[in-house]
């Protein structure tokens, strides 16, 4: 007889179960593609074992959101409040968790051949990899697998989960029921979301850091569909604030108070992982490399946006040709390729740091503008980012007598800011690193008296 459940291995979750209806998502073409796109880049040629690809992390983020699934719609932690939106037929909740599933495991189907490495500067305007999902998902090719299960799947029931609304909102309009909201959150959430809470785990298992463990069994355990104030009643004073009751209410994902510390390490391991593993500013200058590589080679010097054209290139192909621009001087992108090929990325030159900045705000700026008329532009490069936001997740939580309040409320941890993550590196060729360093040790003083304004 054919199997009607099936089992993957896997490092993070041990088992990942799926029925025969995933397993054909996970035969088809968009999602076996996925097998060759890494995780994260190049992060590899700096973390060794961190070679694990989106396929990995998909299929795990599919087996998280079925747990939390069942968490949450389980009779016994049903909030009273929140009982209506729940469907009441078996067979609507049994499709819904088979929608949420698929979304889950196609939530990364656009992803450029090495992930985020380069997806901002090389796709068209308003396109980015949640749009490219979405294009795949409503494909010809997926509406086929969709239309042949049973019961069938609604194409746009699964990219409004895998996508969640406010990415999905940023290119067509759309609205969602309370409900498909709390699905959609469960996978794209900013405090819960099992996008992070797998990749959190899988990259710090690969890249063997532990900064991004955390005991998301006991949290997912203690997830609550919860009742939130609408924005009518945010003014209420705190006592007030923790009767939900006493004021109109939508829903938001949650956690029992037995959560709390699990949440809170959420929050840390994700502040920890940018800070020692994501912004690794060797791992930065890769992604640079890569990316000026990237537009060198690539037609029109960005990514196609067609279904078509986007299946047709993955990591391989990228590998193949900077492996082969590097042994030729006359190629579209040679040096680039050779830097990542030879492992002879540009060298860090200066770091932001506290001091600098109190002197003069655009100290890196100045320093990297003095530098390419030192050494020459081709032999600097500057890489800057500044964190929207340092906001702590905001969600409610149900208190041990009933009470629900906020989390900013329940604890000192999720109420205070965390630094607000700011790169700002300079980096020059290695040949020229040592006269580069003397040079900034004899210039630092004076540099930092510029102002961007001034003639340097």
């Amino acid at each position: 007889m054919a199997k009607e459940f099936h089992e993957l291995r896997d490092p993070i979750h041990v088992f990942i179960r799926m029925d025969s209806d995933e397993r054909n998502v996970l035969n088809s073409r968009p999602f076996q593609r996925l097998r060759h796109v890494h995780q994260l880049a190049l992060t590899s040629l700096v973390y060794p074992g961190a070679t694990h690809k989106r396929f990995e992390h998909c299929l795990g983020v599919m087996e998280l959101a079925g747990r939390v699934y069942d968490v949450i719609t389980s009779a016994g932690n049903l909030h009273k409040d929140v009982r209506e939106i729940i469907p009441e037929n078996d067979d609507k909740k049994r499709y819904w968790r088979k929608a949420l599933r698929m979304a889950a495991l196609c939530h990364d189907l656009g992803h450029l051949p090495f992930s985020h490495a380069a997806e901002k500067e090389l796709l068209p305007p308003d396109w980015n990899h949640e749009r490219l999902t979405v294009e795949i998902i409503r494909s010809a090719e997926m509406r086929k697998i969709w239309d042949a299960m049973t019961p069938p799947l609604k194409a746009e029931d699964i990219v409004k989960l895998a996508v969640g609304e406010k990415e999905l909102s940023k290119f067509e309009q759309i609205s969602y029921t309370p409900w498909e909201s709390i699905l959609a959150e469960i996978i794209t959430g900013d405090s819960f979301g099992v996008d992070r809470i797998d990749y959190l785990l899988r990259d710090s298992y690969h890249a063997g850091v532990a900064y991004g463990k955390f005991d998301h069994y006991r949290l997912i355990d203690t997830l609550r569909i919860l009742p939130k104030k609408s924005e009518s009643a945010q003014l209420l004073d705190v006592e007030q604030r923790s009767d939900f009751t006493d004021c109109e209410t939508v829903t938001l994902l949650g956690i029992d108070e037995g959560g709390i510390h699990s949440a809170e390490a959420l929050l840390l391991a994700r502040y920890f992982m940018y800070t020692q593993l994501y912004f690794h500013h060797v791992r930065r200058i890769y992604d640079i490399h890569l990316k000026e590589f990237l537009k060198a080679w690539l037609p029109e010097g960005g990514f196609p946006v067609t279904v078509e054209n986007h299946l047709e290139i993955t990591d391989n192909e990228v590998t193949s040709a900077f492996l082969a621009a590097s042994r030729n001087i006359s190629a579209a992108g040679h040096i680039p390729a050779k830097r990542l090929v030879q492992r002879d990325h540009l060298r860090l030159l200066y770091q932001r740091n506290p001091d600098d900045i109190r002197r003069n705000p655009d100290a890196a700026r100045v320093i990297y503008e003095a530098a390419c008329k030192e050494f020459g532009p081709d032999s600097v490069q500057i890489d800057v980012y500044r964190q929207k936001s340092s906001e702590s997740p905001h969600f409610p939580v149900l208190k041990g007598d009933g009470r629900i309040v906020w989390s900013d409320e329940e604890s000192e941890i999720l109420s205070s800011k965390l630094p607000i993550l700011v790169i700002e590196s300079v980096y020059v060729a290695q040949e020229k690193l040592a006269n580069a360093q003397k040079w900034l040790a004899k210039k630092r003083e004076s540099l930092l008296e510029v102002s961007l304004e001034e003639e340097i």
